[in-house]
This record gives C-alpha cells, sequence and structure tokens, in this order.
C-alpha cells in the first residue's frame, strides 16, 4: 500500500533588525536604536499515520507460511515426513490426514487415488492407513526432503527409488513405527508412529517450496481470480473429488463424490489452497499384472489451476527435477502466490488414461 506524505508549510515571519548609527563614534556622544521583530505564526505539525503492521510473521514454517513463534528450536528443524496414505473406500477414514501440511492426491491402478501426505509443522502421535509405493512418489516428494515412508511396493520401484537417492523408511525391510488397527481389515489398517519414524532420519527440515502473499487478500488467486464457491475434479469414475468454499471457515472444504471427507475423529478435511495439476500419466512396463500408471512430473511442465479463497486463476507449472519443487506461475510467467495455509495438489490426468477427466467450477 502506498501512504501519502501530506507536509505542513508553515510561513515564518523574517524578524527585521534595524542598526541605526549616528554620526561616527566619539568619546562625547554615540547613539543606536534596536527594532524587536514582529511575532510570526507558531510553528504547527501535521500527524502522520502510524506505518502498517506487518502481516509476515518473524518466524514461519517453511511449507504452509503459518506463523512459528511459539516453536521451539527443535520443533523448527524436524523434517518433513512423506507419508503414502491409502484413499479407498474401506480405508477411509484415515487418522489425522487433517494435519498434514502438504497433501497430493495421485492416480494409481483401476482409477483410484492415493495420497502423500507430508507432516513438518504439525506431528500427531499417529497416522495411517499407510499403504505402497508408486515410482513417482520420490519425484511428487523429492524437493521436501525427507523420508519416503510407506509399507510395500513392487521390488523393482524399490531399487529404483533408492538409487535415486531417496530416503526411505518402509515396512518391507524391518523399519520400525508400523503397527496395525482393529477398526479395519488388513491391509486397510496399518498406521504408524511419527515419533518412531523421526528416530530413523537425520534429514533437515524443509525449504520453502512457493512464495506465500501477507496478507492473504494479496495472494495471486484473490487479485485476479474469478469467483468459485465449488470445484468438481473427475479423476476416474473411480477419483471423484470435490472441494466446496466455506465463507465461514474462509477454507475449501473436501468432499468424496458428494459426501464429506472427514477423518477418524470426525474432522472434515479442509485446504487453504486447491493447486490442479494437468500431468500425464505413462504405464510402466511389465506384465498385465506389474504394470501400473505413473504420473509424470519431473522434468515435465503444463498447465492448471490455483483456487485461493473464492476465487481461482489458470496456472502453468514446472518441475526441473527429482529435487526440484512445483513452479507456479501466471499465464503471463509471474510467480503464483498462495495464501499462508495448508495446501492440496489434485494430479489430474490429461493423458495416458482411457477415460474422460475434468476439472469444473461452479
Amino acid at each position: 500500500m502506498k501512504i501519502r506524505l501530506a507536509a505542513a508549510t508553515t510561513l515564518t515571519a523574517l524578524a527585521t533588525v534595524g542598526l541605526a548609527a549616528c554620526s561616527p563614534a566619539t568619546e562625547s556622544s554615540s547613539t543606536s536604536t534596536l527594532t524587536a521583530a514582529t511575532p510570526g505564526p507558531s510553528i504547527s505539525a501535521v500527524a502522520l499515520p502510524p506505518a502498517p503492521e506487518d502481516p509476515r510473521p518473524e518466524v514461519a514454517w517453511p511449507l504452509t507460511g503459518l506463523d512459528a513463534s511459539d516453536a521451539t528450536k527443535k520443533e523448527l528443524s524436524r523434517p518433513a515426513l512423506s507419508i503414502k496414505i491409502e484413499n479407498t473406500e474401506q480405508a477411509r477414514p484415515q487418522e489425522n490426514l487433517d494435519k498434514a501440511d502438504v497433501v497430493f492426491e495421485e492416480y494409481v491402478e483401476y482409477g483410484i487415488s492415493r495420497l502423500v501426505a507430508i507432516y513438518q509443522s504439525d506431528y500427531p502421535e499417529s497416522v495411517g492407513p499407510i499403504r505402497s509405493m508408486r515410482p513417482m512418489d520420490r519425484n511428487i516428494m523429492g524437493s521436501f526432503g525427507g523420508p519416503l515412508i510407506f509399507s510395500g511396493a513392487q521390488s523393482r520401484f524399490i531399487s529404483d527409488t533408492g538409487a535415486s537417492g531417496q530416503e526411505m523408511i518402509t515396512q518391507d525391510r524391518g523399519d520400525y513405527g508400523f503397527y496395525r488397527t482393529r477398526d479395519k481389515a488388513a491391509p486397510h489398517n496399518l498406521h504408524g508412529y511419527l515419533a518412531k519414524f523421526l528416530e530413523q532420519t537425520d534429514a533437515d527440515a524443509p525449504d520453502q517450496q512457493w512464495d506465500i502473499a501477507y496478507p492473504a487478500e494479496e495472494a495471486t488467486a484473490q487479485l485476479e481470480g474469478t469467483k468459485t464457491t465449488f470445484i468438481d475434479i473427475t479423476m476416474s469414475p473411480r477419483a471423484l473429488p470435490e472441494w466446496r468454499w466455506d465463507n465461514k471457515a474462509g477454507l475449501w472444504e473436501r468432499y468424496e463424490d458428494g459426501t464429506p471427507h472427514v477423518t477418524a475423529d470426525g474432522t472434515q478435511l479442509s485446504a487453504t489452497n486447491v493447486v490442479m495439476l494437468w500431468v500425464t500419466v505413462r504405464y510402466t512396463s511389465g506384465s498385465s499384472t506389474s504394470s501400473v500408471p505413473e504420473t509424470l512430473v519431473a522434468g515435465e511442465s503444463g498447465e492448471g489451476y490455483v483456487a485461493t479463497g473464492n476465487r481461482y486463476i489458470p496456472i502453468t507449472w514446472s518441475k526441473k527435477g527429482q529435487y526440484d519443487p512445483f513452479v507456479l506461475t501466471t499465464e503471463d510467467g509471474d510467480p503464483v502466490e498462495l495464501a499462508a495455509g495448508q495446501t492440496w495438489f489434485e494430479l489430474v490426468p490429461d493423458a495416458g488414461v482411457g477415460h474422460a477427466t475434468d476439472i469444473d467450477f461452479g
């Protein structure tokens, strides 16, 4: 905001001092006259308004941009834990999915979706159900640092992920922290303790991933976007996420095929920012039972949308490599600024699948 300063102009009367001298001074006579200055108007000052308070927190969580001034040094330094979470009907409701800073929804076999939930600012005691890894996961979460946590995967995918340098914590090789609950049938009941996962990594805290606007009203979608209150996404006939704007809460609330998507304690999932990326899916080589869909993001680019507040804008996206962040820009090439808060990424296929997909705003 530009502040216009008004300067007060004060006219000050000049004092006139007259010194009159008579004839040159002698020992016997000399005279002088002093004329007093006439007082001018008093000087007045216009009070300037105080500078607006900077809404940017002095210390912010790197993945949400929210105020972290109350966090300890140990909490601020903890790594991002990227955990594979199942999202089938048998797996819902999930445990503590609402505590994730960032969530990616990806397309997998049979058109169902699976989630990569990334925890850093909030470490709940446990999360789940935890399921298997896919070949694109290391490219989706690589820029966040920290381990990729999962249970199960084809051996070639585990080998390729390890060879890429990505740290893994997985039940398959005996890593600890996993346990099964009694509320669901296997394999939909595997959960994990975040404190135990933390013991098995020495990774650093993640870097900030994208630009954050302060205040939220300065977010790019809010400044330049089109109003909307409903986002209807078709990833497949089996993956139909919806987002509905809650004006009172100031959040996007998530639904699964028209039903509120809630966690095990009844909390409806929500997000400050919903980022939708059109992506290409390619099936991996192998037999009909081992070939799986792989979402291509590393070294790729495309189009999409960002919804922040009750507005959305079209964007372009790119990701240079496995360990590089997603870059979000406007159609004019300017960086997209999100609002501080939780962010969901919807990776929606627009090529490589045998059915229609869609992103619709209402």
